[in-house]
């Protein structure tokens, strides 16, 4: 099997890289992660925090994957495009839909836990205090539905 060039995880909203990709996250080196190109200043400044905590190799707010990372000796993370429910991981899932068609190395994850392939997290405890690292201004919403944080899940389609 031939050396993965880089892993590129694909966030819509800021929370998103560690809610549905922490073990990734943890567990690689120096992921690019991409969000979304319209996400508001205030919250562009607190995602640009998870650097002192990952070491990633790059963190862009696109529109689109750019096309310098597109080759497919890459691994592209994107939200699952069927058991999403927010428009906005949809559309960015779906964009992970079209590169699986077209030979790309795709995984899909999911944030809300809606889907069949979820699994327990090995360390939630370390996942929720990253989040809060992070996030602090988001809190609320981990610590009241703890789904969140317990549990994740990633997804391969092969045709």
């Amino acid at each position: 099997m031939k050396d993965v060039e880089d892993v590129v995880i694909v966030a819509p909203h800021p929370d998103d890289e560690i809610i549905g990709c922490y073990e990734v996250l943890t567990n690689i080196k120096k992921p690019i992660i991409i969000y979304s190109g319209d996400i508001v200043p205030d919250r562009r400044e607190k995602v640009l925090k998870l650097k002192e905590y990952i070491d990633c190799k790059l963190q862009l707010f696109q529109m689109t994957i750019p096309q310098t990372f597109l080759s497919k000796e890459n691994v592209f993370y994107l939200p699952d495009p069927i058991y999403e429910t927010h428009p906005k991981h949809r559309e960015w899932g779906f964009l992970g839909e079209s590169m699986v068609r077209n030979g790309f190395n795709v995984i899909f994850y999911n944030t809300n836990m809606l889907a069949p392939y979820i699994h327990e997290c090995k360390v939630p405890d370390k996942k929720e205090a990253l989040l809060n690292k992070v996030y602090p201004d988001q809190k609320s919403l981990w610590e009241y539905e703890k789904k969140y944080v317990l549990f994740e899940g990633y997804c391969k389609w092969i045709f």
